[in-house]
């Protein structure tokens, strides 16, 4: 069975059986719209960065290990008076609160069992928490053991020496009197020797009291550069002190949480800074919760308020442009079908279990486009059959409306088909909600065309026609609605209506005089716009494109303007035993050549440093060391020492239990993803760990700006056009069953769209975004929807026995009209995306206007320059072919199909 006939028993099916198939699409429509009302909100960064790389396989083995990106709690207030008076208790008490691991019968003096530090010890949601208050207490604890054990070992020595001195004098005939004194000073030489270790210790860590958190002193050496300024913490530990009036505190999620429990638990975090318990007395003091996961959280309340408020503007928008501009009756139906397919698209979106993204949203006012120019191009099909039938009862309602299936429905799903194909081109973008977007818009399409046939049909054949009025239910004045029963031509149709004389006379009058002119000038506009793509500015700075309104964003540029970073780069270690004096050597090595290669030092701190310190392993093994002194050479012995006396809670932030993975952590300044991605390639480089040990960058800013560099690459936008018409040329070439000019002229005003779209956004310089630079798939895909319904109308005209010129005017008063008119409907519609706070949501809304609006025009006024070459040069071919071919020719085309694609 041809497709025409396929298509055209579909329609007549739909149309005759009317009552069940509108009752059938009101159940499945309404049910998917509750479907579609449960879906959740997402702006995971998995959206965002493939998953296809060994990166990011890297980066989610370093969140089984550490954590996923930390929650950053920035503490305001002078440093001195935090940490030096009663807030340190407090900053202890909320890390333990924020930890979750709060005893159950502290639980009451720390909001009690409904308070967040139970509900977050409930969630089991939280892996680790480093902070001031933890540090400090950890510090003291680790001191004092390796204090108290020096102090042990010197006395077991000194009883030992006092022993052995006090046996040998006996021994030797010494009086008990002498053994006694000789061993006694034995002992005091022997503790001498320890003890002067205990103030190499002591020293190493700048210590000139007993550590204790009540004693100032102590707190003061540990945390303060006494070579500076009073108040000026030191640099080596930038990550706890970032300046002289703030504290950071970080809070690693476990690995594996879904989008709403990472959600919930931000939650709590906010309820838990805002307890009185821990107020600090400081004056001016308080607390910012901000990080990569909380703007995500602030980012998905944004996307909700988003759908509502597009959701009502496109409905608004659209139905005011089709009362407006569509004279077809029902004027509403072709937005009534659009919302159908919506409700459609997005309930399965839902029963599959996926989440509603940025790339969702965008995807409704372009689907809602796209489906209304489906029902409006057959609503016009079906139009023109009941005006030629003029039926008097329902029967012959349904049988005009099989015809017109038969004769426009295997066009329009030819265009849907080639549209489509270009849109999955999509899928070879680098940035998943991207691709998310192709999968999601193609599905929709073809339920947008299943629902014009079907509901559409069903629709039309249900009102009644009156030949007086020559409409249903409407005065004859319909554009691209059934015309009255006597038809009088285009000519008619172009004095009724201004639109129509408005499109014919600003498409066809250049393109019937001088199509040449036309086409040249139009590839000499395409050529500049494709050199000056190279040049159009790609933002791929995420904090840019989020609403700027979001709390967590300011709170976020508070923290780069305070620390001096706005992420954290990582360098993922793994290897059989990583506390071999070879490799933490190598890692103290690679930690401070690339922070001195950023501009990061001990004096001037990370100021305009690019990179700066954050906790690492390398940490645990650096001491302090007098000026004019090299550090100790590091032991087996040493280390294996030294991780012993380090609480586990301590240590897993930077090394696994097993001493196998191990990390070096760097805060990264906000900055561009292309700059990133320099500063990240020129890190790698200098990767060269020892042998047997392996070494990755990993973390959320370096799959960033690896996707980010790749959106950015104008070669990769370049090859997504041609793959794009690539893919539309062999879907024509299989619909047209190979015929080469069928599909290849449609073609001319596509490959003329992209370049005139790329310099209309360059001279207007809205800048592309991960969403919007991939929109050249686009405008081939809506090029392709307009220029192939009006190709294949002109062909069906021509073989009707119409002229050229008579040909494309009643091609433009019918379907380019209605072209114009769908067209007209989605520009607005697109329009809409603009309304959104979300800045990549509203550029890409303002591209795609751009795109679809230069689309529209490109086809009406290229496309009759390339059909009436086409018909030129098919002359002349014919006068050069010999007699008898020409007549199989001709007769060929007598008694081809007007009905498009087979």
């Amino acid at each position: 069975m041809t497709s025409a006939r396929l298509l055209s028993k579909l329609a007549g099916t739909a149309a005759r059986r009317a009552g069940l198939v509108l009752a059938l699409a009101a159940v499945l429509g309404v049910g998917a719209a509750v479907l579609a009302l449960r879906l959740q909100p997402s702006a995971a960064t998995s959206g965002f960065v493939s998953s296809g790389s060994s990166t990011y396989r890297a980066t989610q083995g370093f969140y089984r290990h550490f954590g996923e990106e930390p929650v950053a709690v920035l503490v305001r207030g002078d440093l001195q008076q935090l940490v030096l008076g009663p807030d340190l208790e407090r900053l202890i008490g909320l890390e333990g609160c924020l930890s979750g691991t709060v005893p159950v019968k502290a639980l009451p003096a720390e909001g009690g069992l409904s308070g967040p530090c139970a509900r977050l010890g409930r969630l089991h949601s939280i892996k680790v928490v480093f902070g001031p208050g933890t540090f400090l207490n950890e510090a003291v604890a680790r001191i004092d053991q390796q204090l108290s054990g020096l102090n042990a070992r010197a006395s077991a020595r000194g009883s030992e020496a006092e022993r052995s001195v006090r046996s040998t004098a006996l021994a030797r005939g010494r009086s008990a009197a002498e053994a006694r004194s000789l061993g006694t000073e034995a002992r005091k030489v022997a503790e001498a020797g320890y003890r002067s270790g205990l103030v190499s210790l002591a020293l190493s860590y700048g210590l000139t009291s007993a550590p204790s958190l009540q004693n100032k002193q102590f707190i003061s050496d540990v945390v303060f550069d006494t070579s500076k300024p009073a108040g000026t913490p030191k640099q080596r530990f930038a990550y706890l002190f970032p300046s002289r009036d703030t504290a950071l505190v970080s809070v690693r999620m476990r690995p594996g949480l879904s989008q709403q429990q990472r959600n919930r638990t931000i939650a709590v975090i906010r309820e838990a800074v805002q307890m009185p318990q821990w107020h600090l007395s400081v004056p001016g003091a308080g607390y910012l919760v901000t990080g990569e996961p909380v703007i995500v959280t602030d980012l998905t309340k944004s996307i909700t308020s988003s759908i509502e408020l597009l959701l009502v503007a496109v409905l608004i928008v659209m139905a005011a442009t089709l009362g407006l501009i569509f004279l077809g009756r029902p004027r509403l139906l072709p937005l009534a079908l659009a919302l159908l397919a919506a409700a459609l698209t997005f309930g399965a979106l839902s029963a599959v279990g996926a989440s509603l993204t940025v790339a969702s949203i965008a995807v409704l006012p372009v689907l809602i486009g796209l489906a209304v120019d489906y029902a409006i191009q057959f609503q016009s099909r079906a139009g023109e059959a009941l005006a030629e039938d003029a039926p008097a009862d329902r029967a012959g309602r349904v049988r005009a409306i099989g015809r017109a299936a038969a004769t426009g429905a295997p066009t329009i799903a030819t265009a849907a088909a080639a549209s489509a194909a270009a849109m999955l081109v999509l899928l070879l973008s680098p940035v998943p909600m991207v691709r998310g977007f192709a999968l999601l818009l193609v599905a929709g399409v073809a339920i947008a065309l299943l629902c014009a046939l079907t509901a559409g049909a069903a629709a039309l054949s249900l009102r009644p026609w009156r030949a007086s009025t020559g409409a249903p239910g409407g005065p004859a004045r319909s554009l691209t609605g059934p015309l009255a029963s006597s038809w009088r031509g285009a000519g008619e149709l172009l004095r009724q209506n201004r639109l129509t004389r408005a499109v014919m006379r600003f498409a066809l009058g250049p393109a019937m005089r001088r199509p040449e002119r036309v086409l040249a000038a139009g590839l000499a506009l395409a050529a500049l716009g494709w050199g000056l793509d190279t040049q159009t500015k790609v933002e791929t700075d995420i904090t840019k494109l989020v609403p700027q309104s979001l709390g967590s964003l300011r709170a976020l540029n508070v923290l780069e303007r305070k620390t001096g970073v706005g992420g954290e780069v990582a360098v993922l270690v793994s290897g059989r035993d990583l506390t071999s004096p070879a490799t933490i050597e190598w890692m103290i090595g690679y930690q401070r050549g690339v922070l001195a290669r950023f501009g990061y030092s001990d004096t001037s701190g990370c100021g305009r440093a690019r990179l700066c310190p954050a906790f690492s392993l390398p940490d645990l093994f650096q001491t302090q060391v007098t000026p004019g002194k090299q550090a100790p050479k590091l032991t087996a012995g040493a280390i294996q020492a030294l991780l012993a006396t380090i609480p586990p809670y301590f240590s897993q932030d930077v090394i696994t239990a097993d001493r196998r993975v191990a990390t070096l952590a760097f805060g990264i300044r906000l900055m561009s993803l292309d700059a990133q991605q320099r500063l990240i390639e020129q890190m790698r480089a200098s990767l060269h760990p020892p042998a047997g040990v392996s070494a990755q960058l990993v973390g959320l800013p370096v799959l960033a700006a690896q996707s980010g560099s790749q959106v950015a690459d104008p070669w990769r936008r370049l090859e997504t056009l041609l793959a794009g018409l690539a893919a539309v040329a062999l879907v024509l070439l299989a619909a047209f069953r190979g015929d080469r000019r069928r599909a290849l002229v449609p073609l001319a005003p596509i490959v003329l769209a992209t370049g005139w779209s790329a310099l209309v956004l360059f001279a207007v310089r809205v800048p592309l975004n991960p969403m919007s630079v991939t929109l050249g798939a686009l405008v081939i895909a809506i090029s392709t929807e307009f220029s192939v319904l009006l190709s294949e109308r002109y062909r069906q005209e021509r073989l009707a026995g119409h002229e050229t010129v008579e040909a494309l005017r009643r091609s433009y008063a019918r379907t380019g009209a209605a072209i114009a008119a769908s067209g007209v409907t989605a520009i607005f519609g697109f329009g809409v995306l603009v309304l959104s706070d979300i800045r990549m949501l509203r550029d890409f809304g303002l591209v795609t206007l751009i795109d679809l609006t230069v689309s529209l025009l490109g086809v009406l006024v290229a496309l009759p320059a390339a059909l009436v070459l086409a018909e030129r040069s098919g002359e002349r071919t014919r006068r050069r072919l010999p007699l008898r071919p020409r007549l199989s020719r001709l007769v060929g085309r007598r008694t081809g199909s007007g009905h498009g694609p087979a």
